[in-house]
């Protein structure tokens, strides 16, 4: 079953309504973010996508995520509870509820700006080329599986 389209604005409208409901009181059913690390972590996927970031994994790291990681991360198959985190993904600091939030809000309407076809070719820094489908599975499948941690 394809999952929904972050491409779609109604999906994206859906999402962006679940981070619209949470508060920086918000509490996580599992793991060890707050509700600011987590909405940071989830613009870590769009610093990449967008070109914000610059530092990339070495050859071997690369060959590791595209052979063991890759394929976890694109399919329709949901994260399962405490998955592990990629060291780039992993937010130490305090963070700003709604800065995060209106970030990732942010990030979440140039994706529907952009469309599909922006993302026909394009390279992951993790993955090398990837299909709209595969990286919109990898978007939306992020945002599901952190929204619900949160219970939204």
């Amino acid at each position: 079953m394809a999952l929904p389209s972050l491409y779609d604005k109604s999906v994206a409208d859906d999402i962006i309504g679940r981070i619209n409901k949470l508060t920086p009181e918000t509490q996580p059913q599992w793991g060890k973010m707050d509700v600011a690390r987590m909405l940071a972590h989830c613009c870590v996927t769009y610093e990449y996508i967008f070109d914000e970031r610059n530092d990339k994994p070495n050859f071997l790291m690369k060959l590791m995520l595209k052979s063991f990681v890759k394929g976890k991360v694109v399919s329709e198959e949901p994260y399962a509870h405490n998955s592990p985190t990629g060291p780039a993904f992993i937010i130490a600091d305090a963070k700003s509820f709604e800065n995060e939030k209106a970030r990732l809000i942010a990030y979440i309407n140039k994706v529907i700006e952009k469309g599909a076809a922006f993302f026909q070719g394009k390279r992951s820094v993790s993955f090398d080329e990837l299909t709209p489908t595969e990286w919109n599975n990898m978007m939306y499948k992020h945002l599901n599986h952190h929204l619900t941690q949160f219970g939204v």
